[in-house]
């Protein structure tokens, strides 16, 4: 379980890095200023956002729960320590309109990353069941 939580956080820093670089190099083009006590707090509060998406995947390894069960948890758990994060790097002003916003597009982001993981364990469960051998 230990091994597992550490190829998980790993997975989640992986991919904050790929974020993270993703909005240097929008930073770097459109010619915006930031030092490097700036970046480094983002990039800070970025990996922990990967970490935590990372680990946060252990909660649909419990079977006492229905598939929508777990993902109401992880979705407003995901929710939850995003606009925690995104509050205290002040990405996300604390006012209405644009913690709407932002729910919104946290909402349509995580629909379509869960669409795309319901689509790739259907077709894993579709082949397994094709592997199986066929009653007479």
């Amino acid at each position: 379980m230990f091994v597992e939580a550490i190829k998980r956080s790993m997975n989640g820093i992986a991919f904050a890095g790929i974020i993270t670089f993703a909005a240097l190099t929008v930073l770097k083009f459109t010619g915006t200023e930031a030092t490097v006590s700036e970046i480094w707090i983002h990039m800070l509060l970025s990996l922990i956002i990967g970490i935590y998406f990372g680990l946060s995947s252990f909660i649909f390894m419990f079977n006492e729960m229905s598939t929508l069960k777990q993902t109401g948890i992880h979705f407003i758990m995901s929710l939850t320590v995003y606009f925690i994060i995104a509050l205290l790097g002040d990405w996300v002003p604390l006012k209405l309109v644009p913690m709407l916003w932002t729910s919104l597009f946290f909402i349509v982001i995580y629909a379509v990353f869960w669409t795309g993981y319901y689509l790739y364990y259907k077709r894993i469960e579709e082949t397994l069941n094709a592997n199986l051998p066929k009653k007479e």
